[in-house]
């Protein structure tokens, strides 16, 4: 019996290209497909998910949005990896930024995703699981990035479970953060580390591709406009990856 459709995604494996692109946010996913894929057709909508097939540059690629959060992508990148038959999974979204040498509108490739997460504890582990991007992909994206000149740094993701942290209500409210930084971590997001682990789980391949729209220790910030449009960078960058995997 087949294991599609899924509760999560109205489609059929043909649907769907080898590579998908996964913002968090559906109107993200809209964008791109309307302003840099050729003949998108609208391939899943439940629940507002929106996800997309056309042609870049001649090749075919889908682009979907994956929610928010751990869980949420959890969902989503494991259907797609093990029910659609998709192979590579490019995360394209935002992050917060903890290093000082990072600033906004700079591109993370992360390298790792530390967690704050029990994620991993669903594969009952005997130890700790270091989750990490899949280097094809990682190599690929940085020399593009290279080559076109964009400003970015290949590093560790922090993900985590919670945006408002009740420690934000105490005088040393970015105590936490510090600890992190010191161990040489960028930035935060919320969605790395489920996606690197479900691609290990699954044998599959999967990089999360961030642009800063935050500083969390200068402050500086971008508006939920610029988030959804304005990081074509980032956008430019997945997709010339995917058409290269």
């Amino acid at each position: 019996m087949a294991n599609y459709p899924t509760p999560h995604i109205n489609a059929t494996p043909d649907d769907f290209a080898k590579t998908v692109l996964m913002p968090g946010d559906p109107l993200r996913a809209k964008f791109i497909a309307e302003t840099f894929l050729t003949d998108a057709k609208l391939v899943n909508n439940v629940r507002g998910i929106q996800g997309y097939t056309g042609t870049y540059k001649g090749e075919r690629v889908s682009v979907m949005a994956s929610g928010m959060g751990m869980p949420s992508i959890g969902i989503y990148s494991y259907e797609l990896f093990n029910f659609f038959n998709v192979e590579n999974i490019l995360r394209i979204g935002s992050a917060g930024a903890i290093s000082p040498h990072i600033k906004v509108r700079d591109v993370i490739l992360g390298i790792g995703a530390c967690t704050d997460s029990n994620y991993a504890g669903n594969f009952h582990l005997p130890g700790t699981f270091a989750p990490v991007a899949s280097y094809r992909i990682l190599k690929t994206a940085a020399d593009l990035a290279e080559q076109f000149g964009y400003r970015y740094h290949v590093g560790n993701l922090l993900s985590s479970d919670v945006f408002y942290k009740d420690e934000a209500d105490v005088p040393d409210g970015l105590r936490a953060l510090n600890a992190w930084q010191k161990m040489g971590v960028t930035a935060v997001e919320m969605e790395a580390a489920a996606l690197y682990m479900n691609a290990a789980r699954s044998g599959r391949n999967a990089l999360a591709i961030c642009t800063v729209s935050d500083h969390l220790i200068t402050h500086e910030v971008t508006t939920a406009e610029e988030r959804q449009t304005s990081f074509t960078d980032m956008m430019t960058l997945a997709l010339e990856t995917a058409i290269r995997l």
